[in-house]
């Protein structure tokens, strides 16, 4: 059993994310997808790496920068077992963007958190 599960939101974005990239390069797209896998189970092994970014939300989440790909940000709750990771954002979502408009952010995670804590 892996140290972390990926919501389905999660699974999507990951998705999303090699498919735009394989258009140019499978390689790349491959390259990308296995740091984030990476970076998930780092995470696991050290939950409390990443920052809170309480700019952009209010709720228990953790925002981790991918080191050798920094457009793409891990989303996780660090308190669950196993390390939860909610969505995997890109540049063009990154987090500054939702601290001007929370709604939107919330909406794009609000359905996982809320369902994992009922």
């Amino acid at each position: 059993m892996s140290g972390y599960g990926l919501t389905p939101l999660a699974k999507a974005d990951i998705f999303e994310i090699w498919s735009y990239i394989a258009r140019d390069s499978v390689e790349a797209a491959d390259r990308v997808e296995q740091a984030i896998y990476d970076a998930c189970a780092l995470l696991a092994k050290a939950p409390w790496s990443a920052h809170v970014r309480q700019d952009v939300t209010n709720r228990p989440l953790r925002f981790w920068t991918l080191v050798r790909y920094p457009n793409y940000i891990i989303v996780y709750l660090p308190e669950e077992k196993p390390l939860r990771v909610v969505a995997i954002l890109h540049g063009k979502e990154h987090p500054q963007r939702f601290a001007e408009s929370s709604v939107t952010f919330s909406r794009r995670v609000h359905r996982d958190v809320t369902l994992r804590n009922r």
